[in-house]
């Protein structure tokens, strides 16, 4: 044990242990409704998301993981890159007490364990990508057209949101935006349109749609 809370306390593991705890905190505040799965797209490729193909989303798409949410991405790059880096510490890492070697193989160790997260990400998300691109859209979108829910998210807006359709099941958490109002959490919403360039849904309030 004690050596295991030296390894990933140390450097470098040090470095992706302080990115998992971020990543694990982020989730927790994600269950909560308080930020949607896709915040990190928003913020890193804009309001549009997907829809602009440039850049990050540009490079993304080229390896296989177009539209897949960065958080999931990112969250798999750095729990890869943390067991990685564990057992290249355990297995490389000199016995030696002069800071300098220790510093530039602990170097070495950390750039591998990232480029072998990022490796091991993609590997593991192109068979889902892939998996996801064989369903029929058109049949998805016909079947949710209409649809009732609720807001999940602390809200919807025309920019971001999420909520939870009913699919006959236990639901889906779909991304939804609506058209120039905000909707707080728990408000039920109507799926009235399908928004392909940014893979999400368009809603309207269920007393809008009924006419109230």
């Amino acid at each position: 044990m004690a050596i295991f809370l030296q390894i990933i306390f140390g450097f470098p593991t040090v470095l992706f242990t302080a990115l998992l705890a971020l990543v694990l905190l982020y989730w927790l505040v994600a269950i909560t409704g308080v930020l949607e799965l896709e915040a990190l797209d928003h913020l890193m490729l804009g309001q549009d998301g997907w829809g602009d193909a440039g850049g990050l989303a540009a490079l993304l798409n080229k390896v296989g993981l177009g539209r897949v949410p960065l958080t999931i991405i990112i969250s798999l790059i750095v729990l890869f890159g943390w067991v990685v880096c564990f057992a290249g510490v355990r297995l490389l890492m000199p016995a030696t007490e002069v800071v300098a070697i220790r510093f530039v193989v602990g170097a070495a160790i950390f750039a591998a364990a990232l480029v072998a997260g990022v490796l091991a990400t993609i590997v593991a998300l192109r068979p889902v990508h892939a998996l996801l691109r064989r369903i029929p859209a058109e049949d998805v979108a016909v079947s949710l057209l209409g649809r009732t829910g609720v807001v999940r998210s602390g809200k919807v807006t025309p920019h971001s949101g999420q909520a939870l359709v009913e699919d006959g099941g236990a639901g889906l958490l779909l991304q939804v935006r609506t058209i120039d109002d905000t909707l707080p959490r728990g408000t039920r919403v109507v799926v009235i349109e399908q928004l392909p360039e940014r893979n999400a849904w368009r809603v309207v309030s269920e007393e809008e749609f009924r006419g109230g």
